[in-house]
């Protein structure tokens, strides 16, 4: 397949190299990119303004067995600061909001019998939950977008406001219980996930993050 050199580059890009990103952890869960072959701009006539470069996508067969919506929902999350440590990211208030909101959806469909191989579903098969976190994924979290440091510290800031649940035991509006907060953190400790960054993360750190996370039944779509 003949690409732009820089995408191309994208594609093929491994965890700690400078353009590893989130195109690049979706396209390789997928299927085994290897770059070819560069070819310049001046080989051409008339010349483009850019080089190109031949790369070869074979798909897995058969693909991961994992939900490609929930995969890309974390791996978004965890690339929107790809620099900073996983637990700095998921410190952050408006993250937590939208990741309770989920899963107190999903508690309350699973207590009136609803489910799907495991998987709470909503109204036509859509998975249940899925306001709070596309709320979060509306936001400014563009593949990326890092903030050119590596310093974590105020991650939590004012974002974060915990003054515990209502009195219905929900938590307050725009509030994080700190029960949830805390089993956040414990996925994130118990795992050794706290200190990684996203940007030197293989495959398999990242699938086995989704899967602590699942199985504390936190989920991201």
């Amino acid at each position: 397949m003949w690409l732009q050199h820089e995408f191309a580059m994208r594609l093929v890009a491994k965890p700690g190299d400078s353009l590893y990103c989130r195109l690049a952890a979706n396209c390789q869960l997928l299927a085994r990119i290897n770059h070819l072959l560069k070819v310049g701009k001046n080989n051409f006539r008339p010349p483009p303004k850019v080089d190109s470069s031949v790369v070869r996508i074979e798909p897995r067969h058969p693909p991961p067995p994992i939900n490609f919506l929930e995969w890309d929902g974390l791996v978004r999350l965890c690339f929107s600061r790809k620099n900073k440590t996983i637990g700095a990211i998921f410190k952050q208030g408006s993250t937590l909001q939208a990741l309770e909101q989920n899963y107190r959806t999903l508690q309350a469909l699973a207590a009136a019998g609803g489910g799907n191989n495991g998987q709470v579903m909503g109204p036509k098969g859509k998975p249940a939950g899925s306001n709070g976190f596309e709320a979060l994924q509306a936001m400014d979290m563009s593949d990326d977008n890092d903030d050119g440091g590596m310093d974590d510290e105020g991650d939590d800031g004012d974002a974060m406001a915990v003054d515990g649940p209502a009195p219905s035991g929900r938590p307050m509006k725009g509030k994080v219980s700190p029960e949830f907060k805390a089993k956040v953190m414990h996925v994130l400790t118990t795992g050794g996930f706290e200190n990684m960054r996203s940007s030197k993360m293989s495959q398999d750190e990242l699938l086995a993050l989704l899967a602590a996370f699942n199985s504390a039944g936190i989920h991201f779509v």
